[in-house]
């Protein structure tokens, strides 16, 4: 037995720990129900669990839970899609995730699987600031197929998503460059011939 200031007092029958507990106004904790005899401690057993669940909550915190998500392409993909597509790529691999990039095939795109391969070449090119290749592109069936997962620390910024921020920015100027030319335009009185 264990006394409330962390000295041993010895083996005890039961009762007599029972009685020590309730007369110091605390509780009799068993801590180690297996030993021989088992080890018990006197204690505030809520002060207890809620120490307990502290240290849970700050384990799981700390723990990194890595989540293996999707992102499909087609061999045929336009530019700006496959854009979008890295964007998000780029996106989950900064919050941690391994990513699995799919590219499908219906019909007759499985005779070129060519295109397929260079396109995961392609996002693993362009992912290599952020990611590694886990597992190379791999055709199974309609599908082929590559994992990257995060780098611990990424070797560059990204590339896209710094240009959607300059692409919006040089939009919106633009835009409001032509809101201001047309206004000049509308103010003009017209000319008689």
């Amino acid at each position: 037995m264990i006394d409330e200031n962390g000295e041993q007092l010895g083996i005890l029958p039961t009762e007599d720990a029972l009685t020590r507990a309730r007369g110091a106004g605390l509780d009799l904790i068993e801590i180690s129900p297996n030993a021989q005899p088992p080890v018990v401690k006197i204690g505030d057993y809520g002060r207890l669990k809620y120490e307990q669940s502290k240290k849970d909550k700050d384990a799981r915190k700390k723990q990194r839970n890595f989540e293996l998500r999707e992102v499909k392409l087609r061999p045929k993909i336009e530019t700006h899609d496959y854009e979008t597509k890295a964007r998000m790529t780029e996106r989950l691999l900064l919050d941690g995730s391994k990513i699995k990039v799919t590219i499908m095939f219906r019909g007759r795109e499985i005779t070129y699987t060519a295109f397929g391969r260079r396109l995961l070449d392609r996002m693993a090119e362009d992912m290599a600031p952020l990611a590694t290749v886990e597992r190379e592109p791999r055709l199974e069936g309609k599908n082929m197929f590559m994992i990257l997962a995060p780098r611990v620390t990424p070797t560059g910024p990204p590339k896209f998503a710094l240009h959607k921020d300059k692409e919006s920015k040089e939009h919106k100027d633009g835009a409001h460059a032509n809101d201001h030319a047309d206004q000049k335009e509308a103010t003009k009185e017209p000319t008689s011939a």
